[in-house]
């Protein structure tokens, strides 16, 4: 065990109940078997049932989501003052293809999926997945993403800025104390996060969504061209690494402030 792994802590804690809505920060989660429990409990599908994400349109960072324990009532909270909320009843079920397989989803009946056709000025639809961990692409050994805080400084210094708003990389839990990157050496290790554990699995590739603004959803920071030059020659699992991933080992609470050991 390294120093600053010793010295790692959580710092922030985020997730979005609907898959390419706004990420939120929340004190504490629950790392079930497929990850954090309720993130993505939500996908979008287009009217040809392809997954409708980020890539394809920002401007939906600009809707937050609201769904708590047990997940059986959505809220969506529009960028104009409108609010649309009420219990999930689902449909039939279906497929979409989503990571480049077919994935079992339910239709989520309600007043949701129209009220998002009508701010995103396309037809998309509300979804839930059958399987665990279905909103996830690495699932099921990658439910779970950590990115150190002086990782999202360095970005932030190779930018020019002052600051990077860290919800625009969407990670489930934020590590304070390790240096920059420290956490590509928990690749195979299990780490003690609050009372769960995780296996790393591998690095977190980077695409477009994380150029644009986290709530605004326009693109305004060249994120990739960052960490292709920041990132250069660093052994990693996927393109353009910038955190990592892992998979539930121990189930359990996570608290702002808990301890992160690697075990």
């Amino acid at each position: 065990m390294t120093p600053a792994a010793a010295a790692a802590a959580v710092g922030w804690l985020s997730m979005a109940p609907v898959k390419s809505l706004r990420i939120q920060e929340v004190s504490e989660v629950h790392l079930g078997p497929d990850g954090v429990e309720g993130d993505r409990r939500f996908l979008l599908s287009d009217s040809n049932g392809h997954l409708f994400n980020g890539k394809r349109m920002g401007v939906l960072m600009q809707v937050i989501a609201e769904s708590a324990p047990p997940h059986t009532a959505l809220t969506l909270r529009f960028p104009d003052g409108e609010v649309v909320s009420g219990d999930v009843e689902l449909g039939a079920r279906t497929t979409i293809l989503a990571y480049r397989e077919l994935r079992p989803v339910r239709a989520v009946l309600g007043p949701w999926s129209e009220a998002l056709s009508a701010f995103a000025d396309v037809d998309v639809r509300l979804v839930q997945p059958l399987d665990g961990g279905g909103g996830v692409d690495r699932y099921p050994g990658g439910g779970v993403t950590m990115l150190s805080a002086a990782s999202v400084e360095a970005l932030a210094g190779a930018a020019g800025v002052a600051a990077v708003d860290r919800r625009r990389f969407r990670m489930n839990i934020g590590l304070e104390g390790p240096a920059a990157f420290e956490e590509d050496r928990w690749l195979g290790r299990v780490v003690a996060i609050g009372e769960a554990t995780v296996r790393v699995n591998g690095n977190v590739g980077r695409c477009a969504v994380t150029t644009e603004n986290p709530v605004t959803g326009v693109a305004d920071l060249r994120t990739l061209h960052l960490l292709g030059d920041l990132r250069a020659g660093a052994p990693s699992t996927e393109p353009l690494p910038f955190g990592v991933w892992g998979e539930v080992v121990q189930p359990g609470r996570v608290r702002l402030g808990d301890a992160v050991r690697v075990l």
